[in-house]
């Protein structure tokens, strides 16, 4: 795309008044490999959205893009209204405020107590004060299930309380939507039911709007709201969980439920 980003108009004009997120004709290619080809969807606030499909699909792409960790090479992205791409440095910072995100890896501070990794950005990005980062931090630690975790050092948790601590971290920031990019294929088996249960009750109880790519597909039935299928870069079927997991209405979709159901 040839347009300036600090030229173009950085609102979002055709949202209807639900939309937090949308992506317009968004393409990415990586070399010769086109990941996300031409794609078009949005998700509405509020909403819990689970994306399904084969590695190498483009799921994670749109997790990335919407983090602003990669940029399409066509197509417009936009987040509550407001143009997260094509759009300047100062449009982008103020957008990415709505986001958070949970990655596969933990990506905590190693050096900073539990306490600290999830306070740090509340106080240095949203000039919240330190008494009112850690109230809110001890609150989310509390939600969690780590109260007792405030002055531990990352690599004095397991694996699954790592990860607790990177969910906490990414609420922290009272973000609108939260992005989870395969949050327990890093953990060992015994640990993945605990962290996908802080997360069932995060949907449970909360209004945040929810972005999932996940290979766990009983949680994406018991979380989500619609249900999205990619393959080769484009959504192929989306519908409520009850439709793609029972009844899906393309072969594509059976082959792969049937392959890791």
């Amino acid at each position: 795309m040839s347009a300036d980003p600090n030229s173009v108009d950085t609102k979002s004009t055709d949202t209807n008044p639900g939309e937090l997120i949308r992506f317009d004709r968004v393409t990415k290619r990586f070399g010769d490999n086109t990941v996300l080809d031409g794609l078009d969807f949005t998700v509405d606030s509020g909403k819990h959205v689970t994306l399904i499909g084969p590695s190498g699909s483009g799921k994670t792409t749109i997790l990335r893009m919407l983090m602003t960790l990669t940029q399409p090479d066509e197509g417009t992205i936009a987040v509550a209204g407001e143009r997260l791409f094509p759009a300047g440095e100062k449009e982008v910072r103020e957008v990415r405020k709505k986001i958070g995100m949970v990655f596969q890896q933990f990506n905590l501070f190693p050096n900073m107590k539990v306490l600290r990794n999830i306070t740090e950005a509340p106080v240095t990005v949203l000039g919240m004060s330190r008494d009112e980062a850690e109230a809110r931090a001890r609150e989310l630690l509390d939600l969690v299930g780590l109260a007792d975790k405030c002055d531990a050092y990352p690599s004095q948790l397991s694996g699954g309380q790592q990860q607790r601590v990177a969910i906490a971290r990414a609420l922290a920031m009272r973000p609108q939507v939260l992005l989870l990019d395969e949050v327990t294929s890093a953990l060992d088996p015994e640990l993945v039911a605990g962290v996908l249960d802080v997360l069932r009750d995060i949907a449970r109880t909360t209004d945040i709007t929810m972005l999932c790519v996940t290979h766990e597909m009983n949680f994406a039935r018991d979380i989500s709201d619609q249900v999205l299928m990619f393959d080769s870069g484009r959504v192929i079927e989306s519908g409520p969980p009850e439709k793609i997991f029972t009844d899906p209405g393309q072969e594509r979709t059976r082959e792969f439920l049937s392959a890791v159901l």
